[in-house]
């Protein structure tokens, strides 16, 4: 049972009580509470859900492009600066960032280098010779030892401060970043377009519905507060 059922449960159980033992603050109480209650449960299915004849009512899947919209701005105008970008490329103390290539490294055919290698050999002056021993059928078997150790090669050079310092002095560029930004947007365009109505209730309802939840339980609450103030008072 969530809050809100449990709240509007108790304060109708209260009102209940009340009247059928005539004791008029029990009833006053529990009276305000499930209206208290009930006001705001109201108030958060409005939120979500289009209610006939209550105007204003589904005002989160009726405003779901103003809402996409919001969250292209905030994306792209607090997260994906220029400055923010730059910042990315190095760290708070200012020491220069490392890129890590290895994964990307390790994933690249390299086949094509070892076949336009061979192609190199053939047409050199070592090309007769080579084919005296077999042609380029007998490099073949070199072929995977090659690729190792190029990617290998490769990685290391990749680690280097020196290669780090060019690369980054790349990506710095203001026309880099201003493509890279470009880029960021056009993905956060392609993701929000894939939104619908239904989709942005459920993510914001998912986000805020057990805070939302508290809302109607403090209604009760000091709804049932009023109520026995307005008792005690004489003005019930």
């Amino acid at each position: 049972m969530n809050k809100s059922l449990l709240t509007n449960v108790l304060a109708f159980i209260v009102v209940v009580t009340g009247y059928l033992l005539s004791y008029d603050i029990l009833y006053a109480v529990g009276l305000f509470a499930l209206s208290g209650a009930i006001t705001n449960w109201l108030a958060v299915h409005m939120l979500f859900e289009k209610v006939p004849l209550l105007y204003g009512s589904g005002v989160i899947p009726s405003r779901f492009e103003e809402f996409k919209v919001a969250i292209r701005q905030l994306m792209m105008e607090q997260f994906f600066t220029e400055e923010n970008i730059d910042r990315f490329l190095s760290d708070s103390a200012g020491k220069a960032s490392t890129f890590d290539l290895v994964p990307v490294i390790d994933q690249v055919d390299l086949s094509p280098a070892f076949d336009n290698l061979v192609s190199v050999i053939e047409t050199s002056s070592f090309g007769n010779m080579l084919a005296m021993v077999g042609g380029k059928e007998a490099l073949e078997p070199m072929r995977e030892p090659f690729i190792v150790k190029m990617k290998e090669t490769v990685s290391d050079i990749s680690k280097s401060e020196h290669f780090n310092e060019i690369l980054r002095s790349q990506l710095e560029q203001p026309n880099v970043i201003a493509e890279m930004r470009e880029k960021v947007s056009s993905i956060i365009e392609q993701r929000l377009n894939e939104l619908t109505p239904k989709l942005v209730k459920e993510i914001v309802q998912e986000m805020i519905r057990q805070h939302l939840g508290w809302l109607v339980v403090w209604g009760g609450i000091f709804g049932g507060l009023i109520g026995f103030i307005a008792a005690v008072t004489g003005n019930f």
